[in-house]
């Protein structure tokens, strides 16, 4: 279960990662974010991958639940 989950989808594209990486830094290790969004956050995979320390990219996961819906768990180590 995630410690917290954000629905990034009537965030302004611009406010969007700044949003994802406080809400990721407020985080306990062992916890993970769960990430709403209207497309595949991949870009956001990458990003983390090469810039958070304690980004645990083999637990990423992502799915797509419909038409303009992804979930991602992005967990902290």
């Amino acid at each position: 279960m995630p410690a917290e989950t954000i629905d990034v989808r009537d965030i302004p594209p611009a406010k969007r990662h700044p949003t994802i990486h406080d809400a990721f830094a407020d985080l306990d290790a062992g916890e993970s974010l769960e990430l709403i969004n209207d497309h595949d956050p991949q870009p956001l995979f990458y990003e983390f991958d090469a810039e958070v320390d304690d980004f645990d990219a083999d637990g990423y996961e992502v799915e797509q639940r419909g038409p303009g819906e992804f979930v991602a768990r992005l967990p902290k180590e």
